[in-house]
């Protein structure tokens, strides 16, 4: 039995660890799992006397549910089907071990909160991060995530999607349980002896940078993320796990989960008690960010606007769409607040929080019953208000009452359309107004917002 158990723990371990395309690491999870099932069966057979189980109980724990199976045809199950099959795999291997005498872990103290800003690229969640990256009592962490995606390949679409989302969910509530460990499988360079200098952003977690984490700066170790406002050595991994359980609470910004729905298990774990914060913004003021930050990526974007001498590939403008269908989808289940969900949901558009940022941030920490400190207060007065002109794309300083329109001036009308047209369902859903002219687009005396009560429902 130990050695099927062990070999559970490492199929999980090997898909983190994999450094090919998701279609094989997915089929070789399945293979390993069915492998698993069938000697699982076996096991539990021979065992069954010495339990002493009553025949009833014994189908839960050895049945061959046809959800482990690939269909005929060799392709992947749902998306749903997909992440059912896993949780249950994992589900009966973990009712094996209390049956042969194994203890649950302990509940974690049910004080601490953990709170997961779930937005996309360019959304401004880099500046709300830091309404909970300001407050000392939380250990917060800034795309985390980072890693996972540069190191697993994942094709776009269809069953790698799933994939992907299986192993970002995975890593999550690693994470939120403090075990930093998990991101040792993913930075490159591996870290040595819990040491790394590789990090992504680093300084954008106040809690890697002051002590005790913050370690005497090492002379001739580059660290290219490194801490913005002390020299600290390379990270340790493990005082800052340790530095995380400390904490009072946690939370976590993230970019790279498209769907609410796969955060399901997290929200019913009980060693968790996560509040989601999902941040969404106008998608026409997003794409005209990305075109300044990606500039590359959006060179055909740019010369299609400009001087009309290319056209926009089919699959970039369905990649729009795509994106913007996601976060729909996600807002919709969120704001339809399912029994799961509860009290642990909340939206909030970016524009409002640039209108608003103190009452907003207040808000936020209402949600998630974190009381709000003067940390926090003075941050947003002193990092809202800064001038517009001496600040980089990234910058999280910024007049947010008046910055956050600046991309009506800066889109070309004719890609303003190209998003209205992909992306009318969310942009009604958020509250965005349409425009049919170039002229409407840059008056800024007719607002694009409609002004909408608090998306959060308890």
């Amino acid at each position: 039995m130990d050695k099927i158990l062990t070999l559970s723990q490492n199929i999980w371990e090997l898909l983190y660890r994999l450094r090919m395309k998701s279609k094989y690491a997915i089929l070789l999870v399945f293979v390993a799992a069915l492998v698993i099932i069938e000697k699982e069966n076996n096991i539990i057979s021979r065992v069954s006397d010495k339990l002493k189980q009553s025949p009833q109980s014994l189908p839960v724990a050895n049945s061959t549910d046809s959800g482990f199976m690939l269909p005929e045809n060799g392709s992947l199950l749902s998306l749903s089907a997909l992440d059912l099959a896993f949780s249950q795999l994992k589900h009966r291997l973990q009712n094996i071990t209390l049956q042969l005498g194994g203890t649950p872990l302990p509940p974690a103290k049910r004080t601490r909160k953990h709170v997961l800003l779930m937005a996309t690229t360019r959304t401004g969640s880099s500046f709300v991060g830091e309404f909970f990256n300001q407050q000392s009592n939380i250990f917060y962490l800034f795309e985390p995530l980072w890693h996972i995606e540069r190191t697993v390949s994942f094709e776009s679409g269809g069953a790698n999607a799933v994939g992907s989302a299986l192993v970002y969910r995975d890593v999550l509530k690693q994470l939120l349980l403090c075990d930093l460990y998990i991101l040792e499988n993913f930075i490159i360079p591996f870290p040595e002896d819990h040491l790394t200098q590789f990090l992504f952003r680093r300084g954008s977690s106040r809690s890697l940078c002051e002590e005790p984490v913050c370690t005497p700066f090492v002379k001739k170790v580059f660290e290219k993320y490194h801490c913005k406002n002390r020299r600290c050595g390379p990270l340790n991994v493990t005082l800052a796990a340790e530095a995380c359980l400390q904490k009072e609470h946690m939370a976590l910004k993230v970019v790279r989960i498209r769907q609410l729905e796969f955060l399901r298990p997290l929200v019913e774990d009980p060693r968790l008690d996560l509040r989601i914060i999902q941040l969404v913004r106008d998608p026409r003021a997003v794409l005209a960010s990305r075109m300044v930050a990606f500039s590359g990526k959006y060179e055909t974007w740019k010369k299609w606007a400009n001087e009309g001498v290319a056209t926009l590939k089919e699959d970039e403008v369905q990649r729009l769409r795509g994106n913007c269908e996601n976060i729909r989808l996600s807002a919709e289940l969120g704001l339809k607040q399912p029994a799961w969900l509860q009290g642990r949901y909340m939206l909030v558009r970016y524009e409002d929080i640039a209108r608003s940022p103190l009452q907003k941030a207040k808000e936020m920490y209402e949600f998630t019953g974190i009381a709000l400190t003067t940390q926090v207060e003075d941050w947003i007065r002193k990092n809202t208000q800064a001038p517009q002109d001496n600040n980089g794309i990234y910058s999280t300083q910024k007049n947010s009452s008046e910055q956050f329109e600046k991309w009506r001036f800066s889109i070309p009308f004719k890609l303003a359309q190209v998003v209205q047209n992909v992306c009318t369902p969310a942009m009604k859903l958020f509250g965005y107004k349409l425009v049919s002219s170039a002229e409407t687009l840059t008056n800024r005396s007719i607002s694009l917002l409609e002004e909408r009560r608090n998306f959060w429902i308890t």
